[in-house]
């Protein structure tokens, strides 16, 4: 699971020692809600599937998805249909090698959602292994289904935005720059990360 209530608001207070700009907007604004995730497959299986369309398209894929290979959406069940079935679910061609990829990593044992290396350098190689996850889809799965605490997804624009608004930065930095400013806040970079997109677009700011 996600970082809990708790654990957000541990995280924040320890940033906000650090960082004044923190501390004056959780006055503000508040503390965040957790954003939670289930751990597994399934989530990253659901990324593939949202790539690029609207939330109600993937949810219509999803749907024709599951109606095909069953609730459980079973890694082998994916990999045992051809490609015009999988076509007639919604998904591309490109998609379908990205969702084959990751089932058949996961078929073959070469990828163990339940014991993911401890390392979140480690565990990011191991996701990005499968084929259309990128850094940032590893990051999000790493904060958000476990929870792990100093994940800090640097090239998040939004991430990027909510922190030169915070800081009052005179323009977004980039993702080095976004890297370096929050070194200083680990080993709890993952409630900062939260925090950002809370207040991205939060009218209390």
């Amino acid at each position: 699971m996600g970082l809990t209530a708790g654990q957000l608001r541990e995280g924040l207070d320890h940033v906000a020692e650090r960082e004044p700009a923190i501390g004056s907007a959780l006055k503000r604004v508040g503390y965040p809600e957790p954003r939670i995730r289930p751990t597994g497959y399934q989530t990253l299986l659901r990324t593939i599937v949202g790539q690029q369309v609207s939330v109600a398209a993937a949810a219509s894929v999803w749907n024709r998805l599951e109606a095909e290979i069953g609730h459980e959406m079973l890694p082998q069940e994916l990999l045992a249909r051809d490609f015009d079935a999988l076509r007639g679910c919604g998904l591309s061609r490109q998609k379908q090698g990205y969702a084959r990829s990751l089932c058949e990593l996961v078929v073959a044992r070469e990828l163990d959602f339940d014991s993911l290396p401890a390392d979140d350098e480690t565990a990011i190689a191991q996701l990005t292994r499968i084929k259309g996850i990128g850094r940032w889809s590893a990051e999000i799965y790493l904060l958000f289904a476990e929870g792990r605490p100093d994940i800090w997804p640097a090239g998040d624009l939004a991430v990027q935005a909510g922190l030169a608004r915070l800081l009052e930065l005179p323009e977004r930095p980039d993702e080095k720059v976004t890297r370096a400013r929050a070194e200083p806040w680990r080993p709890y970079r993952g409630a900062a990360a939260i925090f950002t997109w809370h207040c991205y677009n939060n009218p209390a700011l």
